[in-house]
């Protein structure tokens, strides 16, 4: 049934269908401690949970509240500006989850699920809200609105392991813009993935391109020059501000220039190394990712692999997951698409790569169980007129034209799934 190889370390255990063919979906997290996995599944218009212990779908959270997948006007293309679920983060019997209306929504596992929905907080925006992070007591929620112009990030104060539900409009405790100077209006510029590093007690943002690194390079202003590298934005949740600048080590607060990275995804390993999910959609001819020290901000590439949307790290195995479907496909490769999980480990080496679906950019793991969970995207022709050019469909075939996509060999059907693999450690080899 299971279309990953069988030699690598990290191996493809299961394959759990959802509701509904998976033909847009944003970001996935997971809670160890209640064993449950959850999805932004657009096509659902629902947060998907299911159970990392006996790998079954438990529920929809939340169907029908969301925006669920947009199109263009034409349909033609995915309108992500505007679809949703995006991000999604938990803690305890809370679920927090951004939408397309640049809402924030606040549901209560605990609650029946026709009373789940407890808020629904308006950022201010029109368009998503989208990835987010929470502090290690839930007491703050930082999240970022990708789409707006400028784009900005919100700080709420969220439920911590309350019993009841206190957020509401009061709860937005700063809006944060990057200076102009670095991220000017009007170019389409946008922040993306935070992570919370419990050290430092910072959040660090993602900033795909910022102007001015290097100087003089191009952020789509036109007149040539080389592209422009990224950004890692640090906020103080306790002392937040409304713009932040360049970095400033005296508050360990603003903007870090990162070299050769332009970052979608960033995720804070437990020895206080964060990883950033580099790509080439943002810094052309990237073919590195980068991991920084949340303390000194010293920075190192991490060589063979590259576009990454959503990055995890699972402290159950001290590896790092990388939902890199901007990959590039090795030379006489088969394959449609360079899409691969990416396996690192902790001295920031490449251990293996597994071909995945084409659309494959969320990625989250169990660390009490070792399991990662990877959505596959839907492979199969879609006839309703919203959508006549079958828009989300997996398009990495196996070898060559014809043959069936990764996702088909992986879900054992052509409706996508979520993939599940395991790492034993007990049971490594040295594969590369």
């Amino acid at each position: 049934m299971h279309g990953p190889p069988t030699t690598t370390q990290t191996k493809c255990i299961a394959a759990i269908a959802l509701p509904k063919p998976l033909q847009g979906y944003d970001i996935s997290w997971v809670n160890p401690q209640r064993a449950e996995y959850y999805l932004a599944d657009r096509s659902n218009a629902a947060i998907d949970i299911i159970d990392t212990e006996h790998l079954r779908f438990k529920q929809s959270l939340g169907q029908g509240l969301f925006r669920g997948v947009v199109f263009t006007a034409n349909g033609t293309a995915a309108d992500n500006a505007h679809s949703g679920p995006n991000g999604v983060v938990t803690r305890g019997r809370w679920v927090y989850a951004g939408d397309g209306d640049s809402t924030l929504k606040v549901f209560d596992l605990d609650s029946p699920a026709a009373a789940a929905l407890k808020a629904n907080v308006s950022t201010g925006g029109t368009t998503r809200l989208d990835e987010m992070a929470l502090t290690n007591d839930g007491r703050f929620l930082l999240a970022a609105n990708n789409a707006e112009d400028p784009p900005f990030a919100t700080l709420f104060r969220v439920n911590g392991d309350d019993a009841r539900n206190s957020v509401g409009p009061g709860s937005i405790v700063q809006k944060t813009m990057i200076d102009g100077t670095m991220v000017p209006k009007g170019f389409g510029l946008s922040i993306e993935q935070p992570t919370w590093d419990p050290k430092t007690r910072r959040f660090y943002t993602s900033v795909p391109i910022i102007a001015n690194n290097p100087a003089g390079c191009s952020y789509g202003q036109g007149g040539g020059g080389v592209p422009c590298s990224g950004g890692l934005l640090v906020t103080d949740p306790l002392h937040p501000k409304a713009v932040e600048g360049a970095f400033d080590s005296a508050t360990n607060t603003g903007v870090v220039k990162l070299i050769n990275c332009g970052p979608n995804g960033s995720t804070t390993a437990d020895f206080d190394v964060l990883l950033l999910g580099c790509t080439p959609a943002n810094l052309p001819g990237d073919t590195t990712s980068t991991v920084i020290s949340a303390k000194t901000k010293n920075q190192a590439s991490v060589q063979g692999i590259t576009g990454s949307d959503e990055v995890w790290f699972n402290d159950g195995d001290d590896r790092y997951y990388l939902a890199a479907n901007r990959a590039a496909s090795p030379a006489g490769s088969q394959l449609g698409s360079g899409a691969v999980l990416g396996v690192v480990d902790v001295t920031s080496v490449l251990v293996e790569t597994i071909p995945q679906s084409s659309g494959s950019h969320s990625v989250a793991a169990d660390s009490r169980r070792n399991r990662i969970f990877v959505p596959q995207s839907f492979t199969r022709p879609v006839t309703t007129p919203a959508n006549p050019s079958n828009v989300g469909s997996d398009t990495n075939t196996s070898a060559g034209a014809g043959s069936p996509t990764v996702g088909q060999l992986i879900c054992g059907s052509s409706d996508g799934c979520i993939a599940v693999y395991e790492h034993n450690v007990d049971d490594d080899d040295n594969h590369s």
